[in-house]
């Protein structure tokens, strides 16, 4: 349980440290994620940006798992 926990923690660690560099390259505004902005509140749903990464982390899986 506790390795789990630490993987974890590392990925979201490293999630966060990418998302600058993420986000220069588009990531995260690709058609598909939306944005509505009311007033002095906005919601974001990232749809493709998410349904991007996860194909990509199951790809990275697969090609590790062989």
């Amino acid at each position: 349980m506790l390795k789990w926990l630490l993987t974890l923690l590392a990925a979201l660690l490293v999630l966060g440290l990418l998302t600058p560099w993420l986000t220069r390259l588009g990531f995260g505004r690709l058609p598909g994620d939306v944005r509505i902005a009311r007033g002095r509140r906005t919601f974001y749903f990232p749809f493709t940006s998410v349904i991007l990464s996860s194909l990509l982390l199951s790809l990275l899986a697969y090609l590790l798992g062989r």
